[in-house]
């Protein structure tokens, strides 16, 4: 702090923030891809989303690769992509012991998040999460409020009454509506700097743009960041993801089962293919999504043959050498695949056939995410940018800019 009792900006993950003069609230529209945002729009659901994209700033921001719920979370906690933060999947592969790991904490980040560092230069910071998952990781050295709906007790314990919820079912809109909600407490009942509020995108995987559900939830949504507002914060809205539909006409899942083709070409055991975007929450997408990484188990079969092979299957947008993936989409080294394979826009990539149970969609057609088509995302603002940040916008955004951009780049 100076001698004017203004407190010094802090320096995290190569960029300065400077001491928010309002509150900051963060929202992660978790699987909202621009398309939700034109069909509520068109049905006039979204009255505070739509006044801020006309007075405050509204553009489209490329989410962190793989396209994937964790990477992205953390990527926007810290600031900073995967390469910088060590967090580039949900489910991964150990190289050193060989076993398969689902993601269920901050153990993989290399960084600092912004959380930790405002709190800990006495901030009031807040994380409100949709799922516990999440919240392990972002809360990750973190000595502020630290809640998840998936453990409502907790949060009402913490904060008191939170709507009329009780209990939120995770597989429905209400567990986003019950973090909203957690949101909107917090700046009532408490002095809150920074509150990070991380959604889930149950909706989004079983509800196309124009579907009433969505429009319902959009419309609900929007009326909690309405009361936010209202109650004088900064407002920034970005999403970890897009979201494609990935079945034929006749509604089944357009999948292309990686493992399978591979064992086909070159032989049993010559590969383990594993799927990033694997989590708790298989309802949502079966485990199938548009990124997966090859580990090559023979080592006579040459990675170009195998990576050649693989780019040039129907439903392959991209294969890339481990080494060249990581260059091109900021992903951490220590670890990744030997080869990196990338769905073309509507098909959803798979290990084997037999690893995943495709009645898990309960009857719903497959909409999922995880590659280049779900990079582009929407990047709100309630305010108007400064002109120095309306200059940096023009040259392309990134959604793990919004904390940057709702802290430095607006003026209250």
């Amino acid at each position: 702090m100076d001698d004017r009792g203004v407190s010094a900006p802090l320096h995290i993950n190569g960029r300065d923030y400077r001491w928010p003069v309002a509150p900051v609230v963060v929202i992660c529209f978790d699987g909202c891809d621009p398309a939700y945002l034109v069909a509520a729009e068109r049905a006039r659901a979204i009255p505070y989303l739509s006044r801020m994209m006309a007075e405050g700033f509204h553009g489209l921001a490329l989410a962190a690769m793989p396209t994937f719920t964790n990477p992205n979370n953390i990527a926007i906690a810290c600031g900073a992509p995967p390469a910088v933060t060590g967090v580039a999947g949900n489910y991964y592969l150990d190289r050193a012991t060989g076993r398969e790991v689902m993601v269920l904490d901050g153990h993989q980040m290399q960084a600092e998040t912004i959380f930790a560092r405002f709190s800990a230069s006495g901030a009031q910071v807040a994380v409100v999460t949709a799922k516990d998952k999440l919240l392990r990781a972002l809360a990750r050295h973190h000595s502020g409020i630290a809640l998840s709906a998936e453990s409502p007790d907790e949060a009402i314990a913490a904060i008191g009454p939170i709507g009329a919820w009780e209990r939120p079912d995770k597989y429905s809109a209400d567990l986003s509506l019950f973090v909203l909600d957690a949101g909107v407490a917090l700046l009532e009942r408490r002095h809150c700097d920074i509150v990070y509020l991380s959604l889930s995108d149950y909706v989004q995987h079983k509800h196309a743009p124009d579907e009433p559900e969505a429009i319902a939830f959009m419309g609900a949504v929007d009326a909690r960041i309405g009361r936010m507002l209202a109650l004088g914060a900064v407002v920034g809205v970005v999403a970890d993801h897009g979201m494609n539909d990935m079945a034929g006409p006749d509604g089944a899942p357009r999948v292309l089962y990686v493992q399978d083709e591979l064992e086909r070409a070159f032989g049993p055991g010559a590969a383990r293919v594993i799927c990033p975007i694997t989590d708790p929450f298989v309802r949502h997408h079966a485990s199938l999504g548009g990124f997966v990484r090859v580990y090559r188990r023979n080592d006579a079969i040459g990675l170009a043959s195998m990576r050649d092979h693989l780019a040039g299957l129907d439903g392959v947008e991209q294969a890339l050498l481990g080494a060249a993936a990581c260059a091109l989409y900021q992903l951490p080294e220590d670890g990744e695949g030997d080869i990196v394979v990338i769905a073309a826009p509507g098909v959803a990539l798979g290990a084997t056939a037999a690893e995943h149970d495709l009645s898990a969609l309960a009857g719903h057609r497959l909409r999922s995410h995880g590659g280049t088509a779900e990079q582009q995302v929407p990047f709100i603002l309630s305010h108007p940018l400064d002109p120095a940040f309306a200059t940096r916008a023009e040259a392309g955004l990134r959604n793990f800019d919004i904390f940057d951009y709702a802290i430095n780049g607006v003026t209250p």
